[in-house]
């Protein structure tokens, strides 16, 4: 695929795609990809992110519906649901801007003891606002994947409360 093609789609893509996986797939070569990335993603950290591992975790409804999808290792829970096209409703409305609650999961204590990230200030009040919030309660977009965390399930809460339209 010529180089020009490439820096058309690498425009194209979203926060739902992956860059790499969709030029690759549509004919560019590790060089085009490599000069085609927009301008905030660097190819360093485009390769470190590429040699990290995947990960699986698990999202789990009040009905008891469980979703078990990958996340890359440093990937947040919030974009791994959206990346995954999770049918969650309402979740992360603010897209990971730390305004509102609607990403708000529970963890088992023993995995929110392996959380890394600690809570914000500006998470806590956001959590403040959350619907059936629990001591180990965090918001999705604030919470990355670890290999210590490989394999959880985290409670999807039954209600959501966006603190934008309070």
């Amino acid at each position: 695929m010529a180089a020009a093609s490439c820096v058309f789609l690498s425009r194209l893509v979203t926060r739902r795609a992956s860059v790499v996986g969709l030029l690759r797939n549509n004919g560019c070569t590790r060089k085009d990809i490599t000069f085609t990335l927009p301008r905030h993603v660097s190819s360093s950290s485009w390769l470190s992110q590429a040699k990290k591992e995947w990960l699986e975790v698990t999202y789990e409804k009040v009905d008891g519906m469980k979703f078990t999808v990958k996340g890359k290792e440093g990937d947040n829970l919030l974009d791994i649901a959206v990346n995954n096209d999770l049918d969650l409703e309402g979740f992360g409305a603010c897209e990971g801007t730390l305004a509102c609650s609607t990403c708000h999961l529970i963890f088992k204590k023993e995995d929110f003891d392996l959380i890394e990230e600690p809570c914000t200030d500006e998470e806590l009040d956001m959590l403040d606002l959350a619907y059936g919030l629990t001591d180990t309660s965090r918001l999705g977009c604030q919470v990355c994947l670890t290999k210590k965390l490989k394999g959880m399930t985290v409670k999807v809460p039954e209600g959501t409360a966006d603190a934008r339209s309070m």
